[in-house]
């Protein structure tokens, strides 16, 4: 568990969310390191709601599972606000 903890650690420090107006991107320090628009989103969904703890979203052409490394609360609003859609779906 101590491995795993150090790792999401590290993941917390490294990576960047950032919610455009088109997609969500993923950066590692000034990095791009993926890029998902959200056009291509068919939903999404935050697992747990009492300790929020996985986020997951699927693509047309794939699925995502992220650990939650960041503000459940403001991840959520984010989602909301940007691919509201695929929420509902």
């Amino acid at each position: 568990m101590g491995i795993f903890g150090l790792f999401l650690l590290v993941q917390a420090m490294t990576l960047t969310l950032r919610f455009t107006d088109n997609a969500l991107e993923i950066y590692r320090r000034d990095t791009l390191i993926r890029h998902f628009p959200y056009e291509e989103w068919q939903h999404w969904e935050i697992f747990w709601e009492p300790v929020p703890v996985l986020f997951y979203f699927r693509e047309i052409n794939s699925i995502h599972f992220l650990p939650i490394i960041f503000s459940p609360s403001a991840l959520r609003a984010c989602l909301e606000t940007h691919c509201a859609a695929a929420q509902a779906e």
